[in-house]
């Protein structure tokens, strides 16, 4: 007999389940969705799903890019080397990727630290750091003259030029062209007045700022003179109003600090200072013209010398000098008492002939060193800079 065929089974209803021996179609996904669930059973879209038929993403291994970060910059040669050795068999543990990171970092490494090594054996390692550390120092001290401050010295180049723009801070105790004793804003002007009108401010007030920053007149080299940097028309417009004083050569430069204010100096020499200090300046300032022509200027001026030598007389006097010292300051008084005498019968003097008559008394009575013994009991400079015009 020939075997019979089965019978095909009954199809069930639509919709209804079906037999045991025929497969579900599946899996179905929503029209549009090509994802189908999680490795996780989730839903379509929910964490750890992956698109259909593609392997899930292998995470790259950090210490292979930090490897090849490390080898890169050759900042630190040995660590790119020492992470690339480590994530290496990581890599092939984990099944990650960044091989190549990690080779690469290698690489750079090795030759980062043969150079390295080559560098320190023939000492051009350390003469490029010493090029750059100088290269540092030089920028770091090269700036405008806008930029500086009281108590800074520094060298100018550019002195033969309308407006320095290079200055260089120095050392004090090293040659220089000039130290900074302070600065002031120019005010009362809506637009630029002009280099005239700024340079008659400048003059008076850094000659007073000078005045004040070197007490001691007699540490300043006959040949440094009041100077100061002014804004420039364009500086002007950016908003610059700075005036620098300063006091600077233009001829040999020369070292060590000239400040010599109430941060330097004891209550003693600074008492000392102020009280004969107007007396030496007043002496520079008597008129160009003699009294036969103009009796009444010389005559003013010798009234101003009378009333700071009865003020020296009055600072000698009234202070309470150390032990050391007591002797010369007495000395010093005593020859004030006498100077200010002979000066009041030259301030007194009815015309030309009689300020004649009592110019040279005058001039012989007052102390020609201004109290060189006193000086040195106070520890201040005692021999005055060679030469005339040392002023501050």
């Amino acid at each position: 007999m020939e075997p019979s065929q089965p019978t095909p089974p009954t199809p069930p209803p639509p919709g209804g389940p079906q037999p045991g021996g025929w497969p579900a179609p599946g899996p179905y996904t929503s029209p549009g969705m090509p994802y189908a669930a999680g490795p996780h059973g989730g839903p379509p879209g929910a964490p750890g799903a992956v698109p259909y038929g593609m392997p899930p993403r292998r995470s790259t291994n950090g210490l292979a890019i930090g490897s090849l970060v490390s080898g890169i910059v050759c900042c630190l040669p040995p660590l790119g080397l020492i992470l690339g050795l480590v994530a290496l068999p990581q890599i092939r543990r984990k099944d990650q990727a960044g091989k190549g990171f990690a080779v690469a970092g290698i690489a750079l490494s090795a030759v980062s630290c043969l150079l390295l090594v080559v560098g320190l054996a023939s000492g051009a390692f350390g003469s490029a750091w010493n090029g750059f550390q100088k290269g540092v120092d030089e920028a770091s001290r090269s700036r405008t003259p806008y930029s500086l401050r009281a108590g800074q010295c520094f060298s100018d180049d550019s002195k033969e030029e309308e407006y320095a723009t290079d200055v260089k801070v120095v050392d004090c105790a090293r040659p220089h062209d000039g130290e900074v004793t302070g600065d002031f804003k120019v005010t009362g002007f809506d637009k630029w007045p002009g280099d005239d009108p700024i340079d008659r401010i400048a003059q008076t007030r850094c000659e007073t700022i000078n005045s004040s920053y070197a007490l001691d007149t007699w540490k300043v080299p006959k040949d440094v003179w009041t100077y100061y940097y002014l804004p420039s028309s364009q500086s002007w417009r950016r908003g610059d109003r700075t005036v620098t004083c300063a006091l600077a050569t233009e001829k040999a430069p020369f070292s060590g600090s000239l400040r010599s204010d109430s941060t330097s100096l004891t209550l003693d020499q600074e008492q000392f200072l102020l009280s004969l200090n107007p007396v030496e300046k007043l002496g520079y300032e008597e008129p160009e013209e003699d009294p036969d022509e103009d009796f009444e200027a010389n005559r003013k001026w010798a009234g101003e010398m009378l009333a700071a030598i009865d003020s020296a007389r009055a600072g000698v006097r009234d202070h309470d000098w150390p032990g050391t010292s007591k002797a010369a300051l007495a000395a010093l008084g005593k020859e004030l008492d006498t100077a200010s005498k002979r000066w009041g019968r030259l301030a007194a003097a009815a015309d030309a002939d009689a300020y004649w008559e009592a110019y040279d008394a005058a001039w012989d009575a007052l102390p020609e060193d201004l109290g060189a013994e006193a000086r040195t009991a106070l520890g201040l400079t005692d021999t005055p800079p060679a030469g005339e015009g040392a002023q501050a």
